[in-house]
């Protein structure tokens, strides 16, 4: 038993391959320049909705805090920072991947 444990681990590292190097290939698939400018198109109207998301939140905030209604004034508060954080998610999301992509490249 022990001698076949020592055989499978010999012949172990021929088992893993070497030296593979895959990158992105933009020329693969027909449509990829349209892929891009559909995914850019989402994007600008990713920020588009999330500036008028501040917008009504902005709103919704000031009514309640000039109504003296906490509960709306929290929920406009609440409102301001998810639109803020998906303002910058949407904005900051090419630079993501590239970092990521990157990491995981180092791996």
């Amino acid at each position: 038993m022990f001698d076949l444990l020592t055989t499978t681990a010999s012949f172990l590292p021929l088992l893993v391959p070497m030296d593979i190097t895959i990158d992105p290939n933009t020329n693969g698939l027909p449509g990829i320049n349209q892929l891009r400018t559909i995914v850019g198109a989402v994007m600008t109207i990713g920020l588009i909705l999330s500036v008028l998301a501040l917008i009504v939140s902005a709103i919704v905030w000031g009514f309640g805090a000039n109504s003296s209604n906490p509960h709306l004034a929290s929920r406009g508060k609440v409102g301001v920072l998810v639109s803020c954080g998906a303002a910058v998610i949407c904005g900051a999301s090419v630079t993501l991947v590239n970092f990521f992509w990157g990491v995981g490249q180092s791996v």
